[in-house]
């Protein structure tokens, strides 16, 4: 079959490779109808998640069962189904408590209460590293989907591919970070990074009926995506001060009741900021989320979805403990909600698909990798088709 593979840092090809088979009872082998590049797969584009060996890309995808283990009772070859981005067994503690990311048993080999940088990992994630897991993913023509008796969700027939893609991460992703501000509706929103998930973000604050949503993104053309899409205001990050003075007089000068960090370790940097990083021993940058403590309110809350793999010591612990921050972080325990989200997207009162720029093959995703880390031609949301031929 065809599929992406990384092979160090800035390399992901078309390959071709051995198609996946059923290795355990509660297996299925899915037809890839529909994937994507999520931001998060460009911190391993960029070498920031380390991956040594090859493997296949991807943790968006949905398709078409192709083969089902022999204790699957749940689905059936030739139903189609969109699958969640963590793999998870459904019975351990953390799966019976709604923390699926947290899964005990799919990741033996890194697994652990610690959370360390290169041991004691979480629950493992599709295509994305041997710490969590060494799951080839979907970006391919097919994958293997373990546990299938526990993630997987049947789509309904009226709606495409490209209107479900999106439950496998960055809506869920988008949606928890909002569902962990509490919001009980009229709340000023800000909201730092304006691709994918913070797009999605966008949408589930409006759901939450906030008042006023920011969004912060040092690309003009991210921002005027959005806004044309939904209405909310924007800001152009071109100094961090001035985009947090901007939010406090857009509140009365106390600042946003929730900001959401949808940008992670490794924003767009200055030669200064790399420098800074060298210094420390730190790979990336906290200056996102420092923006995001001091943008929001005494009080308030800050939600983590950007990722960040690794520990800074200029942690500001003092200014979260004198403005009473709450912050809430982690990846997104998406099989506690997809189901939730899934009757949004059929009932009309979300859209997902609005956000795509690009439709590619499989074959052109090296094309489709460069454009979106280096944000070329308006790129905002890749999603490739496994089956077309390519046309570049």
């Amino acid at each position: 079959m065809k599929a992406a593979v990384i092979h160090g840092p800035g390399l992901i090809k078309c390959d071709t490779v051995d198609d996946p088979i059923i290795k355990e009872s509660n297996d299925i082998i899915l037809k890839v109808t529909s994937t994507a590049i999520c931001g998060s797969d460009l911190h391993m584009y960029s070498g920031g998640i380390p991956q040594v060996r090859p493997m296949v890309m991807g943790h968006e995808f949905m398709g078409i069962v192709e083969e089902v283990g022999q204790h699957i009772t749940n689905l059936k070859v030739g139903d189609r189904v969109v699958v969640p981005f963590p793999i998870s067994c459904g019975s351990c503690y953390f799966c019976q408590h709604d923390l699926p990311t947290a899964c005990e048993h799919s990741n033996p080999e890194h697994y652990g209460p610690e959370g360390g940088i290169l041991t004691d990992k979480g629950g493992a994630l599709f295509g994305y590293s041997d710490l969590y897991g060494g799951y080839d993913g979907g970006q391919a023509q097919y994958v293997r989907v373990p546990y299938a008796h526990f993630g997987p969700r049947k789509v309904p027939d009226n709606l495409t591919d490209e209107q479900v893609l999106f439950l496998t991460d960055i809506f869920p992703t988008g949606y928890m970070g909002v569902l962990w501000g509490e919001l009980k509706g009229g709340e000023t929103v800000a909201i730092f990074g304006a691709g994918p998930v913070g797009s999605m973000s966008v949408k589930s604050a409006i759901l939450h009926n906030a008042k006023k949503v920011i969004v912060v993104d040092t690309q003009q053309y991210r921002l005027d995506q959005i806004k044309n899409l939904t209405g909310c205001d924007t800001i152009l990050w071109e100094d961090g001060q001035n985009v947090i003075d901007q939010i406090r007089d857009m509140t009365d000068g106390r600042g946003a009741d929730l900001c959401i960090d949808a940008v992670g370790f490794e924003p767009d940097r200055n030669l200064i900021d790399r420098a800074k990083a060298v210094i420390n021993f730190e790979k990336g940058s906290i200056k996102v989320l420092e923006a995001c403590m001091s943008a929001v309110r005494r009080g308030g809350i800050v939600s983590i979805l950007g990722v960040y793999p690794v520990n800074y010591d200029n942690f500001k612990l003092g200014q979260i403990f004198d403005k009473g921050i709450t912050i809430k972080a982690g990846q997104c325990n998406v099989h506690a909600i997809i189901d939730e989200l899934l009757d949004h997207v059929q009932s009309g009162r979300v859209q997902l698909n609005d956000i795509i720029t690009h439709r590619l093959s499989l074959e052109d995703v090296s094309k489709g990798y460069e454009i979106f880390d280096k944000k070329q031609d308006g790129c905002v949301k890749v999603v490739l088709d496994p089956w077309k031929a390519s046309s570049l």
